[in-house]
């Protein structure tokens, strides 16, 4: 049986969902050059963020971190984070996200481009 793959458009981008299990989801995330996401934080997940092309800048915290291909960020549960894509090519990157639950509605936006809430 062949597994649906799902894509959804944002105004930055978007993600495909690559694993949606019980216990962890992947995505491949791809940011447009100029844009970035909300600022956000999830209360029910952890994400490892593994950079595959492009580059960006990862705020975590407040602090700012330079990515690029071939890196990885560590985003633990309840952290403000984001990352904006600082090239010019499309920045992409794999999410690995663990914990309890990985729906969308577990975002937390503190800043958005877009007017998201």
């Amino acid at each position: 049986m062949k597994k649906i793959v799902e894509t959804d458009q944002r105004p930055w981008g978007y993600f495909t969902v690559l694993a949606d299990e019980i216990d962890h989801k992947i995505k491949r995330i791809v940011v447009y050059p100029g844009k970035r996401l909300s600022l956000q934080k999830h209360q029910k997940r952890s994400e490892h963020w593994f950079v595959l092309s492009g580059q960006g800048i990862v705020t975590l915290d407040g602090e700012r971190h330079n990515k690029k291909g071939g890196e990885s960020i560590n985003i633990p549960c309840g952290s403000s984070h984001r990352i904006e894509n600082t090239g010019k090519v499309d920045l992409s990157f794999i999410e690995v996200q663990t914990g309890e639950y990985f729906g969308e509605d577990d975002i937390e936006r503190l800043e958005d481009d877009y007017g998201r809430r």
